[in-house]
């Protein structure tokens, strides 16, 4: 199942750094996550999602293998759970993980 990413790790030298892949760029597929919002955490700089009808999250579908994943949560820390999501992708809907931080504020995220 491929990871919806969409904040920090949107950025190619992060996401490699991070998950220890070389050139995940190549790897990346552009894609949008529907009825859901990108919000700050509360009380942080980081960005999360919010449940929200009719809003829509920019992102993209990277497939990694399990030890990316664990070096990716190392990265995301405690505050964020792996979570389900559907991903509209190459015009269908895609299965994927997202990570997902509970404290939410209402607040755009401007990353």
């Amino acid at each position: 199942m491929g990871l919806f990413v969409y904040g920090t790790l949107l950025d190619p030298d992060v996401l490699a750094r991070r998950s220890g892949q070389p050139a995940p760029l190549r790897r990346l597929r552009w894609a949008r996550l529907r009825g859901w919002r990108r919000v700050a955490m509360r009380g942080g700089r980081w960005p999360t999602l919010v449940r929200q009808r009719g809003g829509w999250v920019d992102g993209a579908l990277i497939a990694l293998p399990a030890a990316a994943f664990g070096r990716i949560a190392a990265y995301e820390g405690p505050a964020y759970r792996l979570t389900r999501v559907v991903a509209a992708a190459d015009g269908r809907d895609t299965a994927a993980l997202t990570w997902i931080a509970p404290a939410a504020a209402r607040r755009a995220w401007k990353g």
